[in-house]
């Protein structure tokens, strides 16, 4: 009993917004709750990697190609989170001085944009994503890790995912009577 309120409690800080969470919301915050983790193994690398050239002389040819890849992931899926949050780009100045039915089409047309160019991108780059997982396209260095291999078909899941979310945010702020404006002091919580 108590993990499950617990468990409810910290999605509702993680999400930093009062929507309720929908399976979609569920996909989103446990795959950034999850990959935020990796950024405290990109700082271990880094320093382990200053500590090898600089003090001990003896650089590594792995630590910059790992710490890139790894970047990658968490750039990638950052950009499910920050749709989550609705914390992408927006013309704040308009969005808040019309009124909400007009805000409503701005959505809508935001929307259909993120969909039509999420749709491209997945359309456009299927076939190279495809092929370069299926023969594990390696990234031609000496330490040749698999970054193609996994870097592009990740980034049409989280284009996809990204789309998903938008829509999912349209219906969710659809029945809302005024689009909240960005309160800067939920950051600090």
């Amino acid at each position: 009993m108590i993990d499950k309120e617990l468990q409810e409690q910290n999605e509702k800080v993680a999400s930093k917004d009062d929507f309720p969470i929908n399976w979609i919301d569920r996909v989103s915050l446990f795959l950034s709750h999850t990959i935020k983790y990796l950024i405290p193994v990109i700082v271990v690398v880094m320093m382990y990697e200053i500590f090898m050239r600089y003090v001990l002389f003896k650089p590594t040819l792995w630590a910059n190609e790992l710490c890139l890849w790894l970047a990658g992931v968490c750039y990638l899926v950052g950009g499910i989170y920050a749709t989550r949050l609705r914390s992408h780009i927006r013309i704040v100045l308009l969005y808040d001085w019309v009124g909400r039915p007009t805000q409503r089409i701005f959505d809508l047309i935001s929307t259909i944009i993120i969909v039509l160019f999420a749709t491209a991108v997945i359309y456009g780059g299927w076939e190279d994503a495809h092929r370069s997982f299926t023969t594990w396209e390696r990234f031609a260095t000496y330490w040749d890790p698999p970054i193609p291999a996994t870097m592009k078909p990740l980034t049409l899941l989280c284009v996809f995912l990204i789309a998903l979310q938008s829509v999912n945010n349209l219906i969710i702020d659809w029945r809302n009577p005024k689009e909240k404006q960005y309160d800067p002091s939920k950051e600090l919580k």
